[in-house]
Formats: structure tokens, sequence, C-alpha cells
């Protein structure tokens, strides 16, 4: 029996860190600091900085109601750039298969575990790790595409109530980039242990129908 003669440790290891890794990717989207503003309005904005999140942009105030002010950004106002928009999404999508992921995973290291062995649950395997890579590209899409924005220095048109230009002096890249792309490498190295062992197993039934 090829899989119950194969060590799981492997398998439940990548599970655990799939599910790391999608309690972090899940966290992204809630980062404020994707995009770091210096603007020339320090009499509102305290220092001149912001920052810019995929839902909101923040910064500190000594004059208007509180110490910290927040404006969400939603994905119907007409000033959201694209790459804001399709990180709302994308976010969200990378959240709802990583569940998806999670699941089928979870299943199938659980059949691998007491011994089960047959056709579907090897093929689940693949399926479980193709789903953690989905969840990968849906969370690296927008973290470069915002990185690029930053690097190439795109405006945002922000509405008046913001106190915010639509071209800061300059801009940086936000730690909120950062943490995305190690918390998306960190979910994305599910793979190794989830198909490494069963890459040739899908290769022998594609090829073997009556494996």
């Amino acid at each position: 029996n090829l899989i119950k003669n194969t060590s799981v440790h492997w398998q439940f290891a990548g599970l655990v860190l799939g599910f790391v890794g999608w309690i972090m990717t899940a966290s992204i989207s809630g980062v404020n600091d994707w995009r770091i503003w210096y603007v020339d309005n320090q009499t509102v904005i305290t220092g001149g900085l912001a920052w810019v999140g995929v839902w909101r942009v923040c910064f500190n105030s000594h004059i208007l109601d509180s110490t910290e002010i927040c404006k969400s950004i939603s994905l119907t106002d007409s000033f959201t750039p694209p790459e804001i928009a399709a990180a709302q999404v994308l976010c969200m999508v990378a959240v709802g298969v990583g569940v998806l992921a999670i699941l089928v995973a979870g299943h199938v290291v659980r059949n691998a575990i007491f011994g089960v062995n047959n056709r579907h649950v090897r093929l689940t395997f693949v399926m479980a790790g193709s789903l953690f890579w989905l969840t990968a590209a849906c969370s690296l899409v927008p973290v470069f595409w915002n990185m690029n924005s930053v690097l190439a220095n795109l405006t945002i048109d922000f509405p008046p109530d913001f106190y915010l230009p639509s071209a800061p002096v300059k801009q940086e890249v936000g730690p909120g980039i950062g943490i995305g792309i190690v918390f998306t490498v960190t979910c994305d190295q599910l793979n190794v242990p989830l198909l490494n062992k069963y890459q040739f197993i899908f290769l022998k039934i594609v090829l073997t129908p009556n494996f």
C-alpha cells in the first residue's frame, strides 16, 4: 500500500503550515501601511505622514476630532485606483480559496493517516496543493501591483475630506507589502510537502488509467 507505507508527517506539517499561512494571508488586507505617503500639509497631518492601505487611509492629527484619523476606501469609490480595487477583491478571494484548500487538505491528510488508498485520495492531494497555489497567487498579484504603483509614484485622487493631495511629496513601500510577500510565500510552501511525494503518483494515474 503506497500511501500507507509513506510517512504523512510532511503532509501534516504542510497542513499546519498552510493554516498558519492562511491566517496570515487573511490579515494582509487589514494592514493600513501598504504605502507610506509623505505630504506637505503638516497643519492637519502631523509630521506630514500618512498610511495608505487596502481598505482605509490613516494619519495622525492634533487639530481634528481624534489623534488618529482613518478614512475608508470603498471598491465603489470613484477615486479608488485599480490596484487597490483589485487588492480588495483578490484578498477576499484568497481567503475563500484558502478555506477550501484547508478543508480539502485536512480531509485528505486524515485519510492518509488512516491508510485510505485510492485514486480519489491521491488526486485530492494534488487538488489541495493546487488550491494553496491559487491562494498564494490571489495574494501576490495585488501585493506586487501595489508595490509597482509605489515605485512608479502613481497618484490617487483623494476627495477633499481626506485632507490628502493626489500626489505625495514622495511615497515608500510600506511594511504591509513586505509582510504580504512573506506571508504569501509561507502559505505557498505548503505545496512542497503536499505535492512533492505525490507528483509521481499523479503522473502515473494520468499515464496509466488502470493504476
